[in-house]
């Protein structure tokens, strides 16, 4: 199979890359660097079956010179603005980044002929659920941040041309990812700050947000569980752990994982970090599990295992 990966130079997206590759398939990358980075995928340099495009999607007409070169069989679209705090003051990044991409990438599998795709959707286009657990078919979808809106309008786009031109598309909501290869979020926030300064650390809000986090190397074993038998028309999956994580035992984790001592937290206070943030969620996850597939790692076992993994450089 040759696989086409958009955002395959990003955190997720450069993990699947390496899977793909490991099942043997042929991948072809294509990334602007706007979140990715060189260095994710520069351990394939040489490699026969791996080709990249330094390219960005919102640019159709090149886009569909790559299709007509490569002729792909698969697209994962795993790209988009994931820093959601990002593009608070900016909207735009998000209807470039997360919307638009989508939608060109859906017409040029219109366009060329391709048939099946994966779609790296989110838990925040359910919006503040205030702590219900929620499934697949949950309403109303509400979103509270310009990425979790622009996520929702993607799959949407995706139902759209899905019964206009006969696709198969999996579609993934999942919440916070974390591991290897990471470039923002809490974990990678709270490092950096307690290697600043390590006596004290603010955390932003009143540090009892609590929401599931999932290992990246899991999801990437979820989309290869999947990605071979997805039926014709969408379907849409929660995929994470049951387990929670609350920010104040995220920054203990830290803490620990860090070896130091004696810290002292100050938050700011309020029941979200942020607008638009989400403070507490919870996933109903039977449909996924009914596929064969469950997380190997709880949420805490996620955040622990991920900060060693920053503190040995492998993030």
């Amino acid at each position: 199979m040759k696989a086409l990966v958009a955002g395959g130079a990003g955190f997720i997206g450069s993990h699947l890359v390496d899977e793909l590759l490991k099942q043997g398939h042929t991948v072809v990358c294509v990334d602007n660097f706007f979140i990715g980075t060189r260095e994710n995928i520069s351990h394939l340099k040489g490699n026969p079956d791996f080709i990249f495009y330094e390219q960005d999607l919102t640019e159709l007409e090149k886009l569909k010179q790559i299709f007509r070169a490569e002729k792909p069989d698969y697209v994962f679209h795993m790209a988009a603005n994931s820093d959601i705090q990002a593009s608070a003051n900016d909207p735009t990044i998000e209807y470039a980044n997360t919307y638009t991409t989508t939608f060109h990438l859906l017409e040029c599998m219109r366009l060329y002929g391709v048939k099946r795709l994966f779609f790296c959707s989110t838990s925040a286009v359910y919006g503040d659920a205030q702590g219900q657990y929620v499934d697949e078919n949950y309403t109303p979808m509400r979103p509270i941040s310009y990425y979790g809106a622009c996520k929702l309008g993607s799959e949407a786009l995706i139902s759209a041309y899905s019964y206009m031109n006969d696709l198969h598309a999996l579609v993934f909501r999942f919440p916070n990812v974390i591991g290897p290869r990471l470039t923002h979020g809490v974990i990678f926030d709270f490092i950096r700050r307690l290697q600043a300064d390590p006596a004290q650390l603010t955390i932003l809000g009143d540090g009892t947000q609590c929401k599931p986090y999932v290992h990246v190397l899991d999801l990437v074993a979820c989309i290869a569980h999947l990605m071979d038998n997805v039926p014709q028309g969408v379907s849409v999956y929660n995929v994470g752990d049951m387990s929670f994580s609350t920010v104040t035992h995220i920054a203990e984790l830290v803490v620990r994982g860090m070896g130091l001592e004696n810290v002292t937290f100050h938050y700011t206070g309020g029941r979200g970090g942020w607008k638009g943030d989400v403070p507490v969620f919870g996933y109903r996850l039977e449909k996924i599990h009914e596929t064969g597939w469950k997380a190997s790692m709880t949420s805490d076992e996620a955040v622990a295992r991920t900060v060693v993994e920053f503190l040995k450089k492998k993030v």
